[in-house]
């Protein structure tokens, strides 16, 4: 429920087309909801603007798919990261309209209304091996209702690649920057445009990397000022941010 929807409840009960019984009932109904293995947090959505998500890494389908179709039956947007095929199937059982988006391994169901506003959130990454981490975190921002432009494989090697879309860098309300090896691109990008820019850090590159370490020291590290830096392959944490930073801007 979101605070628009909790208005109308209030108006409903203070106009008498609800009792006092109903409207406590359904006011305790979104706090949370026990499945013993499980506590599913309905309240969040009202409390954060966005509904609990699911992170499917550890959890059995049949949990996964239970989680889901609580969330799903209260018409909240349905959003589950680091899913595999079997989490899915088990999802679709459920709730027919589900969606999985195999390279970023997410699910997602009622999904909102796009903002069709000027602002937007760009997600680039620096090479195709880090496109699915960036995925995670433009369907993320989607899922948000924001408008997300993508500009993907456009590392510091061929960095004229990155310079030929200036205009998308300049249009942008935040940028989330996606790379591995030496996680150099944020800092590039840092330094071109004056809006936020959230690094993430993926595991690719080679033994020196140490699986996205390097990376992740590097964009702590940034010259840049202002960058802010999620951790290691954390699409979703940067999806995140870069909603809120858009919500509010």
């Amino acid at each position: 429920m979101t605070k628009e929807e909790l208005k109308e409840v209030i108006q409903k009960f203070k106009c008498g087309d609800l009792t006092e019984k109903q409207l406590i009932d359904m006011l305790t109904s979104l706090r949370f909801e026990s499945l013993g293995y499980a506590m599913v947090d309905h309240h969040r959505q009202l409390r954060q603007g966005f509904p609990e998500v699911i992170l499917c890494e550890g959890k059995t389908p049949e949990q996964v798919a239970d989680i889901a179709s609580r969330i799903f039956s209260r018409k909240q947007p349905l959003l589950a990261t680091r899913a595999n095929v079997d989490h899915f199937k088990m999802v679709k059982k459920k709730i027919k309209s589900a969606h999985y988006h195999q390279f970023a391994r997410v699910i997602t169901a009622n999904e909102p209304k796009r903002n069709n506003g000027k602002t937007n959130v760009l997600i680039i990454s620096a090479g195709t091996s880090d496109i699915p981490v960036a995925e995670e975190a433009a369907l993320t921002a989607s899922m948000f209702g924001n408008k997300v432009e993508k500009l993907y494989d456009v590392g510091v090697a061929g960095i004229h690649r990155l310079l030929s879309h200036t205009d998308k860098l300049l249009n942008a309300s935040v940028i989330v920057v996606v790379a591995g090896m030496e996680g150099a691109l944020p800092s590039v990008v840092g330094g071109l445009v004056d809006v936020p820019v959230i690094a993430v850090p993926t595991s690719i590159g080679y033994g020196a990397s140490f699986k996205g370490v390097a990376a992740l020291l590097a964009m702590l590290n940034s010259c840049a000022s202002g960058i802010t830096v999620v951790n290691i392959d954390n699409g979703f944490g940067a999806g995140f941010a870069a909603s809120l930073m858009n919500k509010n801007r």
